[in-house]
């Protein structure tokens, strides 16, 4: 919206505006509801508002509850914004397939959004509701937006969406996801590729070329799958397209033809089905694939999704269990991270960190915090001096 806007003046604070745009995120409950909060707050400063995002696709209704007086526009239909913002139009929900991609720098990383919404229908998500088509951006806007990062200084490009693996399904598979990296990484410059997150179906199906991919020497040496659940029933119940052998087969796979290669993994603890059985499965299959990075989640009910209608597990018994996984996850990633320590590695440098430190990215894409003063874009040596959990910490040598 933005980058379509470029021509606009913005400014910092609302009261200043003339059109207060609000992007929504209705991926939880209690993101939701800070949502609805803030949009409650926004209106009462008199000004025209436009409340953009997945609320606006999924939940028109709540917004407009909330708002009447609003104008809505959908996650697919961003590139009418202009149009909304000028008043020649009140709503858009839906859109066309987007002809451009926008040019976001944040820091010294460059985002590169390839595709919008996704090939699967997740029992839980409501995404899906707000992003009802897999629309895969052109090859040719993409590259130009990469080549507008690098002319800022980019020296990271990640590639973003809901399903990075799903890229091009759309365009009938005359060009999939391995295609796309390989003609970004063609480009000149002094940069690194971070491929985001991806289901393991879709992976799996590219899952050659994929690997021949994340083996280059401009390709972060990780991939973000999201497993959701240790359990074949709860997969099945959650209308995941794939079974817990077949996952780890594919995670084998990667681990033994890229050295040293990073597997993040998302997990959501609770949903429907998810009886102390299933639990102790998800335990087992955390410690037994030793994922450096987990994103946990308690399961959040959404309306209008299918795993809101199934009995719900009592939330005292999901937070107990979040705490149980959550505690395994900072056992697993501490003895990781302490493998580093006292080790040198390669760090490319992106982001400025609190205290004049400054954070860096391994070539598996470990966080790493260098209290040394130096300049962002740069890639360095470091030496691991202490690992947490979250992190590690090194000076330059």
């Amino acid at each position: 919206m933005k980058t379509i806007l470029k021509d606009r003046e913005f400014v910092e604070r609302p009261d200043e505006a003339d059109v207060i745009i609000i992007n929504t995120c209705a991926v939880r409950l209690e993101t939701e509801e800070r949502m609805k909060k803030r949009i409650g707050e926004l209106r009462k400063l008199g000004k025209k508002l436009v409340v953009a995002g997945c609320m606006s696709g999924a939940e028109p209704g709540t917004v407009l509850s909330v708002a009447p007086e609003a104008s809505l526009i959908g996650p697919q239909a961003l590139e009418r914004i202009q149009d909304v913002v000028d008043g020649k139009v009140k709503s858009v929900l839906n859109g066309e397939r987007a002809s451009m991609t926008p040019h976001v720098m944040e820091g010294k990383i460059g985002i590169l959004p390839i595709a919008d919404g996704c090939a699967g229908d997740c029992s839980f998500c409501i995404t899906k509701l707000a992003r009802r088509k897999l629309r895969s951006y052109p090859l040719r806007s993409i590259l130009e937006s990469a080549k507008f990062a690098l002319s800022r200084g980019a020296i990271e490009l990640e590639l973003t969406g809901q399903d990075t693996a799903a890229y091009g399904l759309d365009f009938g598979g005359k060009i999939r996801l391995p295609d796309l990296v390989r003609e970004v990484t063609n480009l000149e410059g002094n940069f690194v590729v971070r491929i985001g997150m991806m289901t393991p179906e879709q992976a799996q199906s590219i899952i050659d070329d994929l690997i021949e991919v994340l083996r280059h020497e401009k390709v972060y040496k990780f991939i973000h799958l999201p497993i959701q659940s240790g359990d074949d029933n709860v997969l099945k119940i959650m209308n995941r397209k794939y079974t817990i052998d077949q996952y780890i087969s594919m995670v084998k796979e990667l681990r033994n033809k890229i050295p040293y290669i990073n597997v993040t993994t998302d997990i959501i603890i609770g949903h429907p089905g998810e009886d102390e059985s299933a639990f102790e499965n998800t335990l087992s299959l955390m410690k037994n694939l030793r994922f450096e990075r987990i994103h946990l989640a308690i399961y959040s009910m959404r309306s209008n999704t299918r795993s809101a209608s199934m009995p719900q597990i009592p939330d005292k018994i999901k937070k107990e269990r979040m705490e149980i996984a959550y505690k395994v996850y900072e056992d697993i990633s501490l003895t990781i991270h302490k493998e580093y320590e006292g080790k040198n590695a390669g760090v490319v440098l992106t982001e400025i960190g609190k205290k004049g430190s400054v954070i860096g990215r391994t070539l598996n894409y470990i966080p790493v915090v260098i209290r040394d003063s130096t300049d962002l874009g740069k890639r360095v040596n470091v030496r691991i001096d202490e690992a947490s959990f979250f992190d590690l910490k090194g000076h330059l040598i």
